[in-house]
């Protein structure tokens, strides 16, 4: 019974918003967005006014590890070239990071009755859909350069012309899996603790939410490395001239 009322109770994807020449705007969504942005942008100008070459402090010391990090995977994946791509993954990974814990923070209002006025941006589809898009129209533009005109169309006929359209297909589907590989992971997150706030008496909320936010904050760090991750992979990809598919899927696998 209770599963059934559950069902009944929960709502997914509500948020306050405003409309704009048409377009609904989450406006806690772009609140939770803007704060990240806020916090990547301060890690960044904080680095740059403390860096020194002698002893590091512990903000230098986090950026050189992640940077290395980074760069080693980069590196590993496409040689010398990949370190081009390292700004790229290190301002993903940091901000999808970011973005992932943001949702730790306790701001409802009521808990376990109101949600949260800053729920993780990365659990709404759109921000994750506007940043694979984002990768991946950059992935085809660095194909292009990389492969010039004809080699950039001749590889969708590799290793045969005879799938051409199923290489062409992987294309489109690739910013889909990397959309709803990150949201869905972070959305599930946040179901979980709605399904706890609607099936556990009051007084046990809290519990269940002090239980479950240290998975949501292993599960925002792996999806925000898998992210970045993948990116390197799809650049390593398109910008070689031998065809690594095999591998690539297999690892977004």
């Amino acid at each position: 019974m209770k599963t059934l009322y559950a069902a009944k109770t929960i709502s997914v994807g509500v948020h306050p918003t405003i409309h704009v020449f048409g377009l609904t705007i989450d406006l806690d969504i772009v609140a939770s967005t803007l704060l990240a942005m806020a916090i990547f942008l301060f890690l960044g100008f904080r680095m740059r006014a403390k860096v020194t070459s002698g002893v590091p402090g512990k903000l230098q010391i986090f950026w050189e590890f992640l940077v290395g990090q980074v760069t080693d995977l980069a590196e590993s994946a496409m040689g010398p070239r990949g370190r081009r791509f390292v700004p790229i993954g290190v301002t993903l990974l940091l901000f999808i990071l970011i973005c992932n814990w943001i949702g730790f923070i306790p701001s409802a209002m009521h808990p376990g009755s109101s949600g949260e006025i800053l729920p993780a941006p990365t659990g709404d589809v759109n921000l994750p859909l506007a940043m694979a898009l984002l990768v991946i129209v950059w992935v085809h533009v660095e194909s292009f350069r990389a492969r010039g005109f004809r080699g950039y169309f001749r590889h969708y006929t590799q290793p045969y012309v005879a799938l051409a359209p199923i290489n062409v297909i992987e294309e489109i589907t690739k910013p889909i899996t990397m959309t709803f590989r990150l949201f869905g992971n972070l959305f599930s997150g946040g179901l979980m603790i709605a399904v706890m706030t609607t099936l556990l008496p009051i007084y046990a909320v809290p519990f269940g939410e002090i239980i479950w936010k240290p998975f949501d904050l292993f599960i925002g760090a792996i999806q925000a490395y898998i992210f970045m991750l993948l990116t390197i992979l799809y650049f390593s990809m398109a910008t070689s001239h031998e065809e690594t598919h095999d591998a690539v899927l297999e690892t977004s696998h």
